[in-house]
């Protein structure tokens, strides 16, 4: 593979400044927790037995519909069906005996009410039919029955598997909704409620998420070269902290915050430098005679993986963030790029090359055992969810490109409905 071609692995895209307001807000106010989960995983082994009963007086609120589609996209969950004329709440007893006839091993239940300030009262209780006991009672005072029904669907992924669910997260990207313009977006998990952050005439790229979902950093040819900025979402403030002679993309946050990793020309060929958040204290990181690219963060800050031709064809390194020997990781195939790592550091998404097609695969750091997510071409740009079971990418095979969401093991996709949408970015769990 020619060198140009390898820094054409990374497509780019534009940006202008739009802040991104009206963000969401709300009040949980919990009643009584048990601390118990059911020890049944997802596809893997079992799906859970599910009944998600329609909320009480939630009309078109779509409350129940929401939190069934969230659970069903993870494919953990198998959803059974209830009548819609269903009168169930929060406070309903409940017929054990009845209950456990149809199948189901949890029942979700509960009621809506709207206030008289606009915003709404939800109320529900998760019910486990096994063991006749209460997982949670939960009251929610929520501004967007939405949002409400993602952080349900949240706590019932946390409850039942014991670890964060993904519903409440977002997801940046890049658009290119006119042949003169380009818009970097933040939407949904789901897709759902696209918002640009920056609107530009020149291309933007590499959106990436800082730990805190406060900024984003990327690249933007508004300059008529690229340059990589970190951009306060909600402030609608940037500060341009890559600026040097030459190419500066892909950037990549530290798990702290305080520094990225990213990708400079400046002193000939593309290598991996480290500068701190706010564009100071800049220090080269690899030293090669080919092009190095791609860089990311290990969860615990201890390495960074990164694209190098070093050897030929473009591979998957990995080196010391401090500095020191550098490791190949990937030897399958001829062409493997565009590593992320997973949150617990177990696993490694990246983009491969097998039998003349581009696809998402995960690779497993202990086992080296690598799955294909993908059975398409022209597959770019995977991230993980930031709990570390399913990833988002690009796939490029039509005349645009399009966002596909997966599960770790590739057994459930889905296309999220986003017009031309390429180069996502998985945000992180939001504290609430």
């Amino acid at each position: 593979m020619s060198r140009t071609s390898m820094q054409l692995t990374r497509r780019h895209y534009l940006q202008g400044a739009v802040g991104l307001g009206g963000l969401l807000t709300l009040a949980q106010h919990s009643t009584s927790l048990a601390q118990m989960r059911i020890d049944i995983r997802g596809t893997g082994n079992a799906q859970i037995p599910i009944i998600i009963a329609p909320l009480n007086n939630e009309g078109n609120t779509e409350i129940s519909s929401l939190i069934r589609n969230d659970l069903q996209n993870t494919g953990a969950f198998r959803l059974l069906d209830i009548s819609a004329d269903s009168k169930l709440t929060e406070t309903t007893p409940l017929a054990f005996a009845e209950w456990q006839r149809s199948g189901a091993d949890v029942l979700l239940s509960g009621s809506v009410q709207r206030l008289a300030n606009g915003s709404w009262d939800i109320r529900v209780r998760l019910v486990d039919l096994v063991k006749q006991t209460s997982l949670f009672n939960q009251t929610f005072t929520a501004d967007s029955p939405r949002f409400a029904a993602h952080r349900i669907a949240d706590l019932i992924y946390e409850r039942l598997l014991g670890e964060p669910g993904i519903f409440s997260t977002k997801i940046a990207f890049v658009t290119k909704p006119s042949s003169t313009s380009w818009e970097l977006r933040v939407a949904d998990y789901d897709g759902a409620n696209p918002i640009a952050v920056l609107v530009s005439r020149e291309p933007i790229l590499s959106p990436a998420w800082s730990p805190d979902g406060m900024r984003l950093a990327y690249v933007s040819y508004e300059t008529k070269k690229p340059v990589i900025y970190v951009h306060w979402i909600t402030e609608g403030r940037r500060l341009p902290v890559a600026n040097f002679k030459g190419s500066n993309s892909a950037p990549a946050w530290s798990p702290d915050g305080r520094q990225l990793a990213v990708v400079l020309s400046r002193e000939g060929l593309q290598q991996v430098y480290l500068l701190g958040a706010d564009g100071t204290n800049l220090r080269r990181l690899t030293n090669s005679n080919g092009i190095d690219t791609d860089p990311c963060f290990s969860p615990d800050g201890q390495f960074v993986y990164f694209t190098s031709d070093r050897g030929g064809s473009p591979q998957i390194y990995r080196t010391a963030a401090n500095g020191g020997e550098t490791s190949r990781v990937t030897f399958k195939g001829d062409y493997n790029v565009r590593p992320r790592v997973s949150q617990d550091g177990k696993r490694m998404a990246y983009i491969t090359r097998r039998e003349g097609s581009y696809r998402a695969a995960v690779y497993d750091i202990e086992s080296q055992q690598d799955i294909w997510i993908s059975d398409s071409n022209n597959d770019d740009a995977p991230s993980f969810a930031p709990n570390g079971r399913m990833l988002v990418y690009e796939n490029s095979a039509g005349r645009k490109s399009t966002l596909l969401r997966a599960s770790l093991d590739g057994k459930v996709r889905q296309r999220l409905p986003l017009d031309d949408a390429r180069d996502p970015a998985w945000g992180p769990l939001l504290k609430f």
